[in-house]
């Protein structure tokens, strides 16, 4: 894709390769999860070369994916400091849905809902990542009790995460113009200034 040399540069090539290795391994984790989840779903371990091969790989992508996303984690998390104009904007969000947001007020580089959105993923994270940890019996053994609700709090994390992530992909389906943000790294200054004034501002220099 050819760069319209006034478009705005959103996210870098090293920021973009961080995320998608988040997103897939997160994938590889989703339907590898599933398979275990029920008998139903069994049937997902042919993509990863039949059960033991799902098992064995299963938390070793887990631990690609938690360490990748604590860099992202740490790159992001100062810009998703929830701030008073973020609370206006989502008991605002009605106006967002509506596809009416000129009249929102006026939002940084992530808005009200992206910020609850990445804090909702840390919290997942973490519980996933200690939950895991604890049921990896390839390491070490536990009394079957801890492993039990650590495999029922597992299942809950995931489960909640897995709503967030169907949220931020639709997010970012319905927003016109987000997705690119994430394939080549920019955005166009009409973008920006109609779903972030601030970070557009910020950027720019332009205060009309």
């Amino acid at each position: 894709m050819q760069r319209n040399p006034r478009d705005l540069v959103r996210y870098t090539a090293s920021e973009r390769a961080n995320h998608w290795i988040v997103g897939i391994c997160f994938i590889l984790l989703a339907l590898s999860g599933l398979a275990f989840f029920h008998p139903a779903f069994f049937w997902l371990t042919n993509l990863f070369g039949g059960g033991p091969w799902t098992r064995i790989l299963h938390p070793y992508i887990g631990v690609v994916m938690a360490l990748f996303f604590i860099v992202m984690a740490g790159r992001f998390a100062k810009l998703n400091v929830v701030e008073p104009r973020d609370i206006e904007w989502l008991k605002n969000v009605n106006k967002m849905i509506d596809g009416d947001d000129h009249d929102m007020p006026e939002q940084g580089k992530y808005n009200g809902g992206q910020k609850l959105l990445f804090w909702g993923l840390v919290i997942g994270m973490l519980f996933i990542v200690v939950t895991g940890f604890l049921m990896w019996r390839a390491w070490w053994t536990l009394p079957v009790n801890v492993v039990r609700a650590a495999s029922l709090v597992h299942a809950v994390a995931a489960v909640w995460m897995i709503g967030l992530i169907i949220l931020h992909v639709y997010a970012a389906i319905w927003t016109r113009g987000t997705i690119r943000a994430m394939l080549y790294g920019t955005v166009t200054r009409a973008w920006a200034k109609q779903h972030h004034r601030g970070w557009y501002r910020k950027v720019t220099g332009d205060n009309d």
